[in-house]
């Protein structure tokens, strides 16, 4: 691999671990409205193969919203930090 494709890829993992500081705060789970009449915004998380539930109420349910997006984000960011890693360590270029 050429060395100015290298530096790119060193390059951007710098620019992902920069945008990391910028992800904010996070949980992994999501929003669920549940109810048939009166619906109401709960946050779930399956953890340890149960689910659990943690009613938000109207005025938590924005925040909750945003940062379960906030972890979705991170997630992308890791993902595409791994596989630049990946190859920049496999041509023994990691900074």
């Amino acid at each position: 691999m050429e060395k100015s494709e290298l530096a790119k890829m060193n390059r951007r993992v710098k620019t992902l671990q920069k945008q990391l500081d910028t992800v904010g705060p996070v949980m992994r789970g999501s929003v669920v409205i549940i109810g048939t009449r009166n619906k109401q915004p709960y946050f779930s998380l399956n953890k340890n193969k149960k689910t659990c539930l943690i009613y938000l109420g109207k005025e938590k349910e924005d925040t909750a919203r945003q940062y379960s997006q906030n972890y979705k984000k991170l997630l992308e960011i890791v993902e595409e930090m791994t596989i630049l890693n990946m190859t920049l360590l496999k041509e023994n270029a990691c900074p």
